[in-house]
This record gives C-alpha cells, structure tokens and sequence, in this order.
C-alpha cells in the first residue's frame, strides 16, 4: 500500500509550544464582524459557503495544530493515507499533539491551563468546557458561526437550537462545536442470547417489566445447577469513575423518568411537573433502585455487576454463567459473538431499549462531543481558513463522508443511490471480517476524532440490517424535549460544584448500597435528610434561579 511522506506532524505534545500568551478573552462579534477579518484570513476563501470544497488559497499548505487521542484500537501512525487525502482536498495538514485516550482528559487539561493547547482541541464532553471559560482559553465559538455555513445550515434546517441552548454558559455563548445529528440514534441498550430466547419462546422484551420476566425464565431455565450463574452480569464501571453501573442503572433510570447512571447529574427535569428535582431524592431515582434491588434480591442480577471490570463480564457470558449484558452496536460483533465462540449455537443479539413508567418515550440530544479552540486562534492571519476548513471537514457531507468511509475508489465504491460498499480487501464494524485491512489501523479512516454526527444516512450507513432494524424498534417512541437550560454564572458555578462533589460522593455509594440490599429502604427518608444535609434543596435552588435567569435573558 502506498504511504505518503512524513509532514509536519509533531508526534508528541512536548514538540508544540503555541506562539504568544493565552488570550485572556476572545475576539466577540460586538467588538468585529467576523466576516471583515481583513488581516486574518491567509489562505481563507472569499467564495467559500455550504456545499464548496473549502481548499486553502495559500501557495503552500497550510498546518493547523490539533490534539488528538491516541487510540489503542487503531494507534496513530502518521504515514495513513487519509492525511494524504485530506491535504489534497484541503491543501492542509496538520501537527498532532497527541495523548492516550486513558489520559486524553488530564493531558488536554494541563496544555490549556499551561497556555500550550493546540489550535484545535478535540474531543470535549459536555460539560468538561466549563472549568476553561472564566480564563479566556477557549475561542467563544458561538460569536464566529457566520463563518461556518455548514454549521450554521444544520442548525437551523435541523433545528438544533435547543439542543445548543445546553451547551451555553451564563454570557450567552458556548465554546464548543458539538458534533450535530439529524436524527436522535439510541445505540445502548442490553443484549441478550437470543438463542435461549428462542429455546424457551421469550419474545424480545420491550419494557422493564417484560425484561425482569425474561430474567426469571432464564434464571430458572439456564441457572439451575450452575454455580456462580446470573441472568444478568453487566459491565462497564468506567469513567466517569463515580458512576458505577454506567448503562445499567441508566437504562433503567430513563425507564423511571430521571438521570442515572451514565446520565446522572444532581438535578434532574421531572416532564409530569414540568419542574427540576433533586435527582437522588426523586420518586423517580427511588423507584430505579428499588427495581435493581429487586433484581439482585432474587438472584436475577449478579452483585458484581457494580464493580467488575469488562473482561470478567465478558468472561461469565463467554463461560454460559450469565446470558444478558450491556451493549452497543459494536459490542456485538467485535466482542460478544467472538466471546460465544466457545459455546455451540449461541447467538447474540440488542435488545429494544425497554420502557417503564415514564412511557414510551425517547431522549437525548442530538448533540455529542466536539472541538474547541485555543482562544489565541483569533490573532492568527490564518483565523478565516482554520473556521472555513474545520467547517468542512467537520460539518460539510463530503468532510464528513471523507472522514467516515476514506476516499472513494480507494476505501469503498459508492452506487449511484448513494449506497456506499466498502471495498472487498478491507474491514470495518463486522463488514467483510476476512479482509486483511482494516479501514481505521491501516488508512486513519472512522477515526474518533473526526467523527462526529451527520446526517441520518451517513450515521446509519456502517449500520449493519440488524442494527437498522434495532433503530426502526424505536421510530414509534416520542423524543422528549430538550430540558430547559440553566446556565451558572461565575460564582454560582464555585458554589454548585463544591456541593455537587460532596454530594455525588455520598448519593453514588448510597445507591449501590440501597441497590445491593445493604441499606434497607425504610432507610429512605434518613437518605432524603442527609441529601438535603449535604445541600441537595440548595443546589435545586441554585439551578432554578440559573434557569430563570436565563429564560428572562432569552426572551
């Protein structure tokens, strides 16, 4: 395979110092119309809009800095072919500061408060911004949008305004480019040995009462005898480290009506009231765990499901002592069936997201992790053409199309239907499994750092029939509304997050204590107390006040 020639890519973060001290704050769209940079835009496009292949006008190419994670999976190798590609397009490359994805957080986070971040700072969660707006180290990006017509025509045309509205702080802006969806596209759920369902005639479960049914059959069907044996024996207790039970408890959560979980957070929006509640206090929140507690009660769930790591969930599936697991849609193929090897027959499959008492609903936004910018990239001469290319690569359909599927011809075919086929020596999410390349280690294609969102068919397009049919299980539920923000202003924010930190310490322990039956829940109303001991009514306070602040200031 032909690799091109090593560019101007510093492989390590310690190779980069940015030019210039931190700005202190960014450039607003009070101060200048972005659109008459005339000092700043070196190599930018006068006729660059929605649909445009944005290329650099600049004689050279162009380099913009970028940090970047270094995937385990698929490790950065700075001769792929997708770097060749994109700078062909785009007449850019870029200089990687790169960090492991298991210290991608702590890594970006000394580079900005050193003042050494890179232009672009991939990879931002919501909220991990926040503690970088009071210092002016981040670009307010939201002031700039006139310059990003692909951005700003998803916005409007998806109507993604309140799902924006999430990510803007106090002074009316955000600082983060999220990645946008057309569509909401649910990817967790549970999965489950669709083999022994059909030994026994389970039919897929849809609701949470139908899913404990399932477990009871399974535990007396398939446990008898066998020691050590649960229905259920879950996974992922990983980041954030104080949310053990991630997907679990958060399946189960949304099924009651609040955040759990992966989801929690100290305040939660309760859509009967139309209020916010204190989460851990909630009926909602007590109901979840008392249906948890109900499954280890009767042996239906394996108490070690809230501390194991992955591989011992993994291996009590692959071991027949346990036939249910959390998932996603690459779970299935690049983990679960290979782990089922060993057992004759066995077959694997998600399950629909079950529904509980808050209905046949849907949430989430259609938002997802993003790129930020060094706040020093407004001085730049270069600034338009960093906004132009970033809009392209990251928001434009042939950006996007790049980034997810390589470069046509040489990674995949497209039909005149717009159906893309991967081509038959490469494989990618299950698609041709034989194939001795792989489109992420061997081209630097679907890499996590530049993909994010898109449209409907270009999400769903790796999606494999089953996976398709999974999302068509959910077209009938209702996507709940965006909750109403609530923006911390300065101060605020320092008295929310003192409290939150102590109080999520204790409300993370306390539920697994209440779930595994250490804590009877007669104990209930002595928890309430000690919520409200630690400043739950406090911090409900605060957020209320935020959320009508902001309502008043946005009307």
């Amino acid at each position: 395979m032909h690799h091109r020639s090593r560019r101007r890519i510093l492989a390590t973060a310690s190779a980069l110092a940015v030019a210039g001290s931190l700005a202190l704050t960014a450039c607003s769209s009070e101060e200048e119309a972005p659109l008459s940079f005339a000092d700043k835009r070196v190599g930018a496009m006068d006729n660059y809009e929605r649909g445009v292949q944005f290329r650099a006008t600049t004689e050279e190419p162009l380099t913009f800095s970028v940090m970047i994670n270094n995937h385990p999976a698929y490790p950065l190798d700075l001769d792929w072919e997708f770097w060749g590609w994109l700078e062909d397009l785009t007449n850019v490359n870029f200089e990687f500061v790169e960090a492991p994805l298991s210290d991608f957080n702590a890594r970006r986070t000394t580079l900005i408060n050193a003042g050494e971040a890179p232009q672009i700072i991939t990879r931002f969660y919501q909220p991990q911004e926040n503690e970088f707006i009071a210092s002016g180290a981040l670009l307010p990006v939201s002031d700039y949008v006139d310059l990003l017509p692909n951005y700003k025509w998803r916005v409007e045309n998806w109507n993604l305004q309140p799902d924006l509205l999430t990510r803007t702080q106090e002074d009316g802006k955000y600082y983060v480019l999220s990645g946008l969806h057309e569509v909401v596209t649910p990817d967790y759920t549970f999965a489950a040995r669709t083999d022994l369902l059909e030994k026994h005639n389970i039919d897929p479960p849809t609701t949470i009462e139908e899913f404990r049914d399932m477990l009871e059959v399974l535990k007396d069907e398939e446990c008898a005898g066998v020691e050590g044996c649960y229905p259920l024996s879950d996974r992922f207790n990983f980041a954030p480290p104080d949310r053990p039970g991630g997907n679990l408890i958060r399946t189960i959560g949304r099924a009651h009506g609040v955040v759990a979980g992966w989801d929690y957070d100290a305040h939660n929006w309760n859509y009967e009231t139309q209020q916010f509640e204190v989460t851990a206090t909630s009926d909602g929140y007590r109901e979840t765990l008392e249906y948890l507690n109900g499954l280890v009660e009767d042996g239906l769930l394996d108490p070690e499901s809230f501390t194991q790591q992955d591989d011992q969930a993994r291996q009590k599936l692959a071991q027949g002592k346990s036939f249910v697991i959390s998932s996603n849609s690459q779970n299935i193929v690049n983990d679960y069936r290979n782990d089922l090897a060993g057992i004759p027959g066995a077959t694997i499959a998600k399950l629909p997201i079950p529904t509980g008492p808050a209905g046949n609903v849907i949430n989430g936004l259609r938002l997802e992790n993003g790129i930020a910018f060094n706040a020093d990239v407004v001085d730049s001469e270069n600034f338009v053409a960093l906004m132009q290319f970033s809009d392209w690569l990251w928001f434009s359909e042939a950006g996007q199309e790049l980034a997810k599927w390589g470069k046509e011809g040489e990674t995949y075919a497209k039909a005149s239907d717009g159906t893309r086929t991967l081509n038959d020596d490469i494989t990618m999410l299950g698609f041709n499994p034989t194939a001795t390349l792989h489109l992420q280690k061997d081209f630097g294609v679907y890499n996590g750092a530049f993909v994010y969102g898109g449209t409907k068919d270009l999400v769903r397009s790796f999606f494999s029939e089953e996976e398709l049919e999974f999302q068509a299980s959910l077209e009938d539920r209702e996507l709940l509304p965006v909750a109403p923000p609530a923006p911390f202003n300065e101060e605020e924010n320092e008295e929310a997050t003192l409290i939150r930190t102590n109080l999520n310490t204790h409300v993370m322990a306390e539920t697994l204590k209440f779930i595994l039956g250490q804590r009877p829940f007669s104990e209930w109303d002595a928890f309430v107390d000690e919520v409200n001991g630690l400043g739950g009514e406090d911090y409900l306070a605060l957020v209320n006040a935020a959320k009508d602040r902001f309502a008043a200031s946005t009307s």
